[in-house]
């Protein structure tokens, strides 16, 4: 009867530990996605767009809501300096699952939520979004290959 306690009471604890995590985020794989989404918040909230460009692969493409996609190095390189220009950006990733599709490629959905202030006017609001990443193994490291996002937050009236 002990051993059966013992053997409940520690797959209770594992379970404890992995709960909220996703599943894929429990391989290395999926810990060094993670990672990368973790470098990506930082980067978003201190507004640095070489840190932001430092995770996405070279063919990168950025979808942001109601705007045209920016695809490469130079035209993402310009769409989050604009981003940083205009806005400043408090926000915390909550990661909803990591898959691994295939050797090289895997994607992310997350949610965030936080805050967004206006540069110019200091006007600011609560930030909200789902987002979905697709990501790429280049030269060993997981690379943003694609990245979209769309708001949560209920329309402006």
């Amino acid at each position: 009867m002990a051993g059966f306690f013992t053997s409940t009471l520690a797959a209770g604890a594992v379970l404890a530990m992995v709960a909220g995590t996703p599943a894929a985020a429990q391989t290395e794989e999926g810990a060094a996605i993670e990672h990368v989404l973790r470098s990506y918040e930082q980067a978003l909230n201190s507004s640095d767009t070489e840190r932001v460009m430092a995770l996405y692969a070279d063919d990168g493409v950025f979808m942001p809501q109601h705007s045209p996609s920016s695809v490469g190095r130079a035209a993402v390189r310009m769409a989050y300096d604009t981003v940083f220009h205009t806005i400043k950006l408090t926000v915390k990733f909550d990661i909803v699952e990591i898959r691994q599709i295939a050797p090289d490629w895997a994607f992310a959905r997350t949610n965030s939520a936080g805050s967004v202030r206006i540069n110019a006017t200091g006007a600011g609001g609560p930030e909200a979004n789902q987002e979905l990443f697709l990501f790429q193994r280049v030269g060993g490291e997981w690379k943003i290959a694609r990245y979209c996002f769309s708001t949560t937050n209920p329309p402006r009236g």
